[in-house]
């Protein structure tokens, strides 16, 4: 899922029908977060690391 990125730890969340995701790059500290709906968790993800990988190419 994390293509290129190396390590990352995914954290998720739950707060009733909304879910929570940050996508932590191991090897830098830098973090991304996501929030969507609970029943789509893997879009969430998806989300997160997205912006994790625009965040590291902008560094």
């Amino acid at each position: 899922m994390s293509e290129g990125l190396g390590e990352v730890i995914v954290e998720a969340i739950r707060n009733g029908t909304y879910l929570k995701i940050t996508a932590i790059h191991v090897a830098t500290g830098q973090e991304a977060t996501a929030v969507g709906p609970a029943h789509e968790p893997k879009a969430v993800e998806r989300l997160a690391i997205a912006k994790l990988k625009r965040l590291l190419d902008a560094s």
